[in-house]
């Protein structure tokens, strides 16, 4: 007889940080009023039949039966309904999380069609504890929600991000967050972030380094070391083109920098990625 034994590799792993905060099932009529509003958690929305569009920041995104969308915390956004073909869907609030999108996005619309029948199980059994609150209904569907963003990573291409207390998180450090994330590689100063944002420069200290727990002007380096690191590996500029390219206007600073931040130099850096 032949048996197979599989073990865990890391049984202390810990589970994602999500919070279920509700599930919501509609369908459009004609009362609906789309107002462009934000939330401090995510929403995952799930488009069971119909066409609509998704209106986030300043674009559209055209909306078809099987489609899902997630919007990142902070983000303004509505949908609407096409009256020739009504839209029903399901969303999800979720507190303690947020996704990385391609292009700095804060938002992704995507189809799931060959994953429908996985995620629509999710979403209905969610459903279906939060409606009957039976014993013991958090943890199933905590359980639920984990299983529906492991399968959505694992078949596209973003990642997530733990965020401390998604309330926390103020829409004017989501806004620094973002425009550092778009700009990095440009001339920043504190006293720029804080006029963009429209706060005292420390208080932004205070309200950025507690929601995100590093500092603007840190978070803003590491994103510089982070290009850095990548042009080192994949490119042959210049130590001190590269260092130009990700927003470093002095060599020294730079130099510095990254030895803080990667425990060793530029040039050793390369030395190491070449020789992998």
């Amino acid at each position: 007889m032949g048996n197979t034994r599989y073990a865990f590799i890391d049984e202390t792993k810990e589970i994602l940080p999500a919070k279920l905060l509700y599930v919501t099932s509609s369908s459009y009529g004609r009362d609906w009023k789309s107002l462009v509003h934000t939330h401090y958690f995510a929403e995952l929305f799930y488009v069971k039949n119909g066409s609509g569009q998704l209106f986030a920041e300043q674009e559209s995104i055209p909306l078809q039966k099987d489609d899902f969308a997630i919007i990142n915390p902070h983000v303004r956004h509505t949908e609407t309904s096409l009256d020739a073909t009504p839209m029903e869907y399901v969303i999800l609030g979720v507190e303690g999380i947020q996704f990385t999108f391609p292009g700095h996005k804060e938002y992704s619309v995507f189809n799931c069609r060959g994953n429908k029948e996985r995620l629509m199980y999710y979403f209905t059994s969610m459903l279906h504890e939060m409606e009957e609150k039976k014993e013991f209904y958090e943890l199933v569907c905590r359980n639920l929600l984990e299983l529906l963003i492991v399968s959505l990573i694992r078949h596209n291409t973003f990642q997530f991000d733990v965020i401390a207390s998604s309330a926390k998180v103020h829409q004017e450090c989501k806004l620094v967050k973002r425009y550092i994330d778009a700009n990095y590689s440009e001339d920043i100063c504190l006293d720029s972030l804080a006029k963009l944002a429209h706060l005292n420069k420390y208080y932004l200290i205070h309200t950025f380094t507690e929601s995100y727990g590093i500092s603007p002007i840190n978070y803003l380096n590491e994103k510089r070391i982070q290009n850095c690191k990548e042009l080192l590996s994949s490119t042959d500029y210049s130590i001190a083109e590269i260092a130009r390219l990700s927003g470093f206007s002095s060599q020294s600073y730079f130099s510095q920098s990254f030895r803080k931040s990667c425990g060793m130099t530029a040039g050793a850096y390369r030395k190491a990625m070449e020789a992998r």
